[in-house]
């Protein structure tokens, strides 16, 4: 509604339109959320911390994480707790229960402008379920290829199934928002309808080349001038370790100084210490500490297949590494080859244990791509991705607006 203020002229009425954009109720569902470490936790908690910044309301509903897990309310924004259980194989992770009936009377009580669902569980579909009763604007994201890992866990057959179920989710909503213009391309080839692209952000602050620690480096037992690849992310099959493997033991053969570090965990742990029994398993990081073990590194070896966009990828480029990645999701929109790191094709395995060799033996290429990686880094400023996501957020609420507002009717010309 607009404000309207009153001046001493008499007789004159000025419509005081707000100068940005209104503020909002905004009710995000998602089920996952730090502490817990993964990309798509740290994502959407950048985009709710970046929404409450700008004077949104915002009402974060997801799973208790555990028994000690308490809601805050008031001190950065809402929180909802609901039920959750712990996801096989990965008892750090909780996916959320169905819960549409205690959703209704939830927004049925404080109602939103707009329900975002983030993730796509037994809790995502519960909230759009409950948006669709009460006739909320709703929107989505598109953040986990689970119909990809599905490949990798020895249910390929389940890959159709999936992606149907995915499409439903997403098609009953008013708009989708992908990551990288590639994924939104191939949805669309898909049936996806309403997809929106808005990218990922990475802290500049955080993550940087002067993080770099001659202290870690020597707590890993290696020389100053001795190379370190690193890699970031899960120790799961979807992350397609053998190519990891296969590049790492190359560079050995030429470098048998190299060190290989690995910061993460996952189902894989055990048999990927077995093949590489002389690299170090940093465990899972976080903050200033996962800040250092990038920097402290020279090369960033990264062969998944299964990212929506790949968070670990801008991570690595803004501490100013050079980067080996496949030409897919966040590497293939950011990534120059031989000018801030090097991709190649997603079917050449081949090809990433050439490059990961010609990258280990070039450390002046290294330093001037690690350079250059870091210089593209700075333009994936957080406020504006938010800045974006409240744009489409607004519009999804101006096209549920629609139908309710009286139509706009062109004066008739006279004719004389």
């Amino acid at each position: 509604m607009k404000n309207v203020t009153s001046f001493s002229s008499p007789g004159i009425l000025v419509d005081n339109y707000p100068a940005a954009q209104r503020s909002l109720r905004i009710a995000f569902v998602t089920e996952t959320y730090p502490p817990e470490v993964n990309g798509v936790a740290m994502t959407i908690s950048r985009i709710v911390e970046g929404l409450h910044a700008r004077n949104h309301d915002v009402q974060l509903i997801r799973p208790r994480q555990d028994a000690s897990d308490a809601a805050e309310t008031g001190v950065r924004f809402q929180e909802v707790l609901m039920r959750g259980l712990p996801i096989p194989r990965y008892p750090n992770l909780r996916m959320g229960l169905p819960s549409k009936r205690a959703l209704v009377q939830l927004w049925s009580l404080h109602r939103p402008d707009v329900v975002h669902i983030a993730t796509e569980g037994a809790l995502g579909w519960s909230a759009l379920q409950a948006a669709i009763h009460l006739k909320l604007p709703v929107c989505s994201d598109f953040r986990t290829n689970f119909h990809a890992y599905s490949r990798h866990y020895g249910i390929g057959w389940l890959y159709k199934p999936i992606m149907a179920y995915l499409r439903k989710f997403h098609n009953r909503t008013q708009a989708t928002m992908v990551p990288t213009e590639a994924l939104r391309r191939e949805l669309e080839t898909g049936g996806f309808k309403h997809l929106n692209v808005v990218s990922r952000g990475v802290d500049v602050q955080q993550f940087s080349p002067l993080r770099r620690s001659q202290a870690l480096r020597e707590q890993w037992g290696v020389a100053p001038d001795a190379l370190v690849a690193v890699y970031v992310g899960r120790i799961a099959p979807e992350k397609n370790l053998p190519a990891l493997i296969a590049a790492f033991e190359a560079i050995s053969k030429n470098d048998p100084r190299a060190k290989l570090v690995v910061v993460g965990s996952g189902p894989q742990q055990a048999e990927l210490q077995q093949r590489l029994p002389n690299a170090i398993f940093a465990g899972q990081r976080k903050g200033e500490d996962l800040a250092a073990h990038y920097a402290s590194a020279d090369l960033f070896l990264f062969p998944s297949l299964t990212e929506t966009f790949g968070n670990v990828t801008t991570e690595a480029m803004a501490s100013g590494l050079a980067v080996l990645a496949f030409n897919y999701a966040a590497a293939a929109q950011l990534i120059r080859n031989g000018v801030n790191g090097h991709v190649v094709e997603i079917d050449d395995a081949a090809g990433f244990v050439q490059a990961a060799i010609d990258m280990a033996g070039d450390a002046a290429g290294r330093l001037r791509m690690g350079e250059a990686a870091a210089v593209t880094a700075q333009a994936l400023d957080w406020s504006s991705i938010v800045g974006r996501f409240e744009g489409v957020l607004d519009s999804v609420i101006h096209r549920a607006e629609q139908p309710y507002r009286s139509p706009i009717v062109a004066p008739q010309r006279r004719v004389v």
